[in-house]
């Protein structure tokens, strides 16, 4: 896992938020772009903030897991 700071880049990356967020201002969340080679994740928040970047195949496996409960 790495943590970036991206400035400009995440503009072209089209960011998806969980279907579990409330979507009300302030609200926690989080959103997933698919990037070249990672998966990358930013406060919904702080848009330009930095990011966390996980390789696809790792990201895969935690999704999996997280799906089990």
């Amino acid at each position: 896992m790495s943590v970036e700071s991206v400035a400009g880049d995440s503009t072209q990356l089209e960011w998806f938020k969980s279907s579990y967020s409330s979507g009300e201002p302030g609200s926690d969340c989080v959103e997933v772009a698919a990037a070249p080679g990672t998966v990358r994740i930013r406060d919904s928040k702080d848009k330009e903030g930095a990011q966390l970047a996980f390789p696809k195949g790792p990201w895969a496996a935690f999704v999996a897991y997280a799906r089990e409960g």
